[in-house]
């Protein structure tokens, strides 16, 4: 690596690394918001806040960091062609990819770190989070219920109690139960005990009512399209028991099911037949191992365009802001792209090929153009010669 290398790789190492921070620093803060409540409300520390939104980080890196790529890149040539710095290498003798050897060599670090988030350590942090949060909203589901309140366990499970008394009986309780699909449950008590369970804790209440509402199919005899009535069943009880353990976050018997974010490579093109994986979520698995491996790149073909972008065109201190919109917009575009492209290859798994053409097709275009567009006619690939230049050429 020359000196010159050294001079732009320096700015770009310098201002890579306090944009993806910033940014993740951002990011990070308007994420944890939702977790604030389990500082505020449920009683659990800030370290326990800290942990567990810092888990999220390395997901958040590996999202911004091609981004990040093409903004530093950018910015960094762009300030040295204004102020002529690359005026005065390309009269030194450095050509267009000479000229670019640092910013390669900053996005093909980017994306080896990038692989090494994608392969390895995000689903590590995603696996740790999520079973963090189905601990809290499960396990430790005895200390959201608070007097006074309605607390959601989970997305489907609402637990509310008048007040609580010294032993810790709860008095006046309402469960709003809608875990099971198009069957809810609302059950009354006038009292209950929150109880060790063999999955998690359990509610044990005492002299309640259980309602339901039944769907009632229409009789043989009914006429076409008519739709099925309504029922309540209500059921008294001098005892009964709630598991707030058996979220639709978990299994029946208590496990938690992982999804893809948290699954390695491997689990995610050979999962265990034993774990009876729907074919939707295969499909899902298929497409996000395929991501894994292709969104990398990004950094890489990010990084060529902001150079097709810088390189060029000439800019000026006052000009060239139609080059820089061009080159931002494309990366805005490539990103929308790879969001949509993504979502139709988790659907059907045929359109794969396309996240890989997402990922190279930009690097592969702007290394044309970065090249002199080879392969058009003289007058579209390169600038004609000025006019006082073609005046002053004399016979050779």
């Amino acid at each position: 690596m020359t000196r010159l290398d050294r001079y732009i790789f320096r700015q770009l190492v310098v201002a890579l690394l306090a944009v993806t921070i910033g940014l993740a620093a951002l990011v990070w803060l308007t994420q944890s918001l939702r977790f604030i409540e389990l500082v505020l409300d449920r009683g659990l520390s800030f370290l326990v806040f800290i942990e567990l939104t810092g888990l999220l980080l390395p997901s958040f890196f590996a999202v911004i960091l091609p981004i990040t790529t093409f903004v530093v890149t950018l910015f960094v040539y762009v300030r040295l062609a204004a102020d002529r710095e690359l005026v005065v290498m390309r009269a030194a003798g450095l050509s267009q990819w000479r000229l670019a050897r640092p910013a390669l060599g900053l996005a093909t670090i980017a994306a080896g770190l990038c692989y090494a988030l994608n392969l390895w350590l995000v689903p590590v942090t995603q696996a740790s989070f999520r079973a963090w949060q189905f601990e809290i909203r499960n396990q430790l589901a005895a200390i959201l219920v608070q007097e006074g309140v309605f607390s959601s366990i989970g997305d489907d499970l609402t637990v509310y109690a008048r007040y609580r008394d010294r032993d810790g009986t709860l008095r006046g309780i309402l469960i709003h139960d809608a875990r099971e699909r198009g069957a809810p449950v609302t059950i009354l008590a006038e009292a209950g005990r929150i109880t060790p369970g063999p999955n998690g804790p359990r509610v044990t209440l005492e002299n309640g009512q259980r309602q339901q509402i039944d769907r009632v199919p229409p009789p043989a005899d009914a006429a076409p399209g008519t739709p099925p009535s309504t029922r309540l069943n209500v059921l008294s009880f001098s005892e009964n028991s709630v598991d707030l353990a058996r979220t639709r976050g978990g299994t029946q018997d208590g496990e938690r099911y992982r999804n893809a974010q948290e699954r390695t490579l491997d689990e995610l093109l050979n999962p265990d037949p034993a774990d009876r994986i729907p074919d939707r979520d295969l499909r899902r698995f298929r497409a996000e191992a395929h991501q894994r491996l292709a969104s990398p790149l990004n950094a890489i073909g990010f990084g060529l365009v902001a150079l097709a972008t810088a390189l060029a065109g000439q800019f000026r201190r006052h000009g060239g802001g139609i080059r820089l919109f061009t080159g931002i917009a494309v990366v805005v575009a490539l990103l929308a792209l790879g969001l949509m492209v993504g979502n139709l290859a988790a659907r059907q798994n045929s359109m794969i090929p396309l996240i890989w053409v997402n990922a190279l097709a930009p690097g592969v275009l702007a290394c044309w153009v970065i090249a002199g567009l080879p392969g058009l006619p003289h007058g579209l690939g390169r600038r004609r010669p000025r006019p006082a230049q073609a005046e002053g050429a004399g016979p050779a």
